[in-house]
This record gives C-alpha cells, structure tokens and sequence, in this order.
C-alpha cells in the first residue's frame, strides 16, 4: 500500500523543527529512523498531514559520557550496539540492541525515534525503565526532562507535546557494584517480543542486592516494573532471590490476551523470564 498525501519539512535547526510541530499540531508526525512510521503510513494506520523530518537538525546524533552516558535522540541503533562507551557503562543496552528487528531496522532506526514511539513490547523502552533514565525533550517553550517512570504513558502515547521532540535520552552514573541481565521471548530472532525482562540491580559489598529495578516488555500497554519482585530481592543474592521474584511477578501482572499469546502464556513467561533473569545475572552481569 501507499500513503495517504502528506506535505514534507526538512527543518536545519531544532527551533525550525519544534515551530513546525506547534503549527501544524498533531496533524504532524516527527520522522527520524521512519522504521515504525513509514510501516504504519504505508497501511494507513497513521496518516499525518505533514512529516517534519529532523535528520538533517545538527547536534542531534553521537553518544557522550557525562557522568553518564547521553544518547542523542538521533543515533542509530547500529551505532549504540557498536559503541565501546555502551558496553563498558551500560552492557544492558548493547545486549538489547542486538534483538532491536533486524540489520535493516537497526541500521536506520534511530534511539530516540524507538524511545518516542513508545511500543510497550520493545526493548528500549523497558531497559530505559529498568537503568531509571532520562529522556530530554525540547519544544517551543524550552527545554526539559522527563523521567522513564513518568515517560511512557499507554500504548504508543508518551508525556511528550504535539510541538515537543526528544533530543536526547541520558543513562545514569554506572554504579561500582551492579548486576544486569535482559531476556526476551520472541517466536523468531527479530520479531516482535512476547515478552522481555530487563533487570539492573545494585550490590553490596557481600553480593546482596541493596537496590533493584526489574521493568518488563510485552504484558501491559507501557513498559512496567515489577516492584513486589524487586522489594522481595533487597538482602539477598540475586539467584538466591530469583524463584519467590518471580513467582511475585506472576502475581502482579495481568497481560492482555492477543492472536500472538494468551494472557496466561504472557503472565508464566514472564514469571520464568524473571527467574531466569535473576539466576544468570552474577555470571552474566557481574559486578563493576
């Protein structure tokens, strides 16, 4: 199929961009890596009036450290997976990148462009709530920062404006002591995931967890954490934990029922993910 008619911008600065977006409100659509929005256009479940595409806005690509890591909103996906700042500070996102669709998708998908869309079963989304990142936005009223707990509102909808975009998605401080592990169910490489689990946790000096944050993919219309499990893990070793965390995840979760899975398959995959997630999180985290 084609789309529906549509006017095209391509605004050099991000003044010219938000502006755009504020005239036309959501009459307007962002385009960045076009992986999820040109698919939905092409079918005719997004019709926009006008495509600002911010491709060619300076500053809005690369990947810093600042204390942590920022990700421009522009990066490629490609270029997080391959980035040796990435492994070394924030190992879970380049093991979650390596399930982003297929070499196609993450070599024109962009960070930003995945975290704006906001796909309740997508990785970035649920690693970004598991690291307790923030996503920077800037609209014509100014600059601000929004946590990932408060980002993600429902399927597909953020806290973002009509004229507001993401500029920038910023990875906390890596912690000296941390585990990590990400796991997800998917019925072929590059498909959409079932479900997936993204676990950070903090250590003490025994190897106890002190801290964690346990967000999963695919069984609610928003990424979501599982707090009962990641309280019931505080004092304990994360493998020691991992069985009542995820029995706790289970009870916590009511996934909604598709043609892809029932919820009863979502809820007992997720449970197992959780465990799983747990229990090869010392070998496969390790600590910092």
């Amino acid at each position: 199929m084609k789309p529906a008619p549509f006017k095209y911008a391509s605004p050099e600065s991000l003044e010219e961009a938000t502006s755009l977006l504020q005239q036309h409100g959501d009459d307007a659509k962002v385009l960045a890596g076009g992986q999820s929005l040109i698919p939905l256009m092409n079918m005719r479940l997004a019709r926009p009036g006008v495509l600002v595409d911010i491709n060619h806005v300076a500053g809005l690509d690369g990947i810093s450290r600042n204390g942590g890591l920022t990700i421009g909103t522009n990066t490629r996906h490609v270029t997080v997976l391959r980035s040796p700042e990435v492994r070394a500070y924030a190992p879970i996102v380049n093991e979650a990148m390596r399930h982003v669709g297929h070499v196609g998708i993450r070599t024109r998908g962009t960070f930003g462009g995945a975290t704006a869309h906001a796909d309740p079963a997508a990785e970035i989304p649920a690693v970004l709530l598991a690291l307790d990142a923030q996503i920077t936005v800037q609209g014509p009223q100014g600059t601000r920062t929004i946590a990932a707990d408060d980002f993600f509102v429902s399927t597909f909808t953020t806290e973002l404006e009509d004229d507001e975009i993401v500029t920038a998605v910023q990875l906390p401080h890596p912690l000296d002591h941390a585990a990590w592990s990400f796991h997800e169910v998917s019925r072929r490489h590059g498909d959409f995931a079932l479900v997936g689990v993204a676990a950070v946790a903090e250590l003490d000096g025994s190897g106890n967890v002190s801290r964690a944050r346990i967000a999963l993919s695919g069984v609610a219309d928003t990424p979501v954490r599982v707090t009962q499990a990641e309280d019931s893990l505080v004092g304990r070793a994360p493998a020691d934990g991992a069985d009542e965390a995820g029995r706790l995840a289970e009870q916590q979760l009511d996934p909604p029922s598709d043609f892809h899975a029932t919820s009863t398959y979502r809820r007992e995959v997720a449970g197992a993910l959780v465990t799983r997630a747990l229990q090869d999180m010392d070998t496969k985290g390790g600590s910092r």
